[in-house]
């Protein structure tokens, strides 16, 4: 689908659509690719491929090396982190992550990145992330902080990854991640997950509470290959 019928199908589903993928009929389709290119970084030239939502208009991207069309795909579905990803804020450790994911990739020569665009802040976005920053500075945590501002501890969805992966022919995964609900999130949407590959980086002042916390209540796994 090219750019113009993504924007024609985003405006046509948007005046009716529900308010989130949850309420979409099993099997619905809402991602649809608009363009690709080359994407050259520090670890390697990727094919960068544009997937626009349906339900909320958002451009997402996939970041793909090698041949992905198969089983046992290396692959990182990582959550937007403006600050971490972009300005390297030191409060969190998702730039490493992506940094990291990135370069497992081009070790192993072939998977995928899906960049998913409003998970900011677990999906609480920016303004209410920064809000989050100056509670845990108050005193409570990552998670305490979120349910302070009405929150749930974690508001994403993976239901545009799981149709992403679908699109590129990703028939398994071996995910890159610590996060248990991560892999059950995507396991419910039908992806199959058949291993889980760590990504720690060495804690810093800043982020050392933060990174206890995903452990100790979110339930973060340890470093070893499961």
């Amino acid at each position: 689908m090219g750019t113009a019928a993504v924007g024609d199908a985003v405006e046509g589903f948007r005046s009716g659509r529900p308010d989130t993928e949850h309420q979409l009929r099993p099997g619905t389709k809402f991602v649809f690719e608009g363009g690709s290119a080359p994407v050259p970084t520090s670890v390697g030239t990727f094919e960068g491929h544009v997937f626009t939502s349906l339900v909320d208009g958002l451009e997402h991207l996939a970041l793909v090396l090698g041949d992905v069309a198969g089983e046992d795909v290396v692959t990182r579905v990582h959550s937007e982190c403006l600050t971490g990803d972009v300005f390297g804020s030191r409060r969190c450790d998702c730039g490493a992550q992506l940094e990291m994911s990135l370069e497992r990739i081009a070790e192993e020569g072939r998977g995928v990145v899906v960049y998913l665009r409003g998970h900011e802040g677990r999906g609480i976005g920016l303004a209410e992330k920064l809000r989050a920053y100056r509670l845990q500075d108050e005193g409570l945590d990552t998670i305490e902080a979120n349910l302070e501002l009405g929150h749930a501890a974690d508001e994403r969805n993976y239901g545009v990854a799981a149709q992403v992966l679908s699109n590129l022919g990703v028939e398994s995964v071996v995910l890159l991640t610590n996060n248990p609900a991560k892999v059950g999130g995507l396991t419910e949407l039908g992806v199959r997950v058949v291993g889980r590959l760590s990504l720690w980086s060495e804690p810093t002042v800043e982020n050392e509470r933060y990174l206890s916390t995903k452990r100790s209540r979110l339930g973060h796994l340890d470093p070893e290959v499961s």
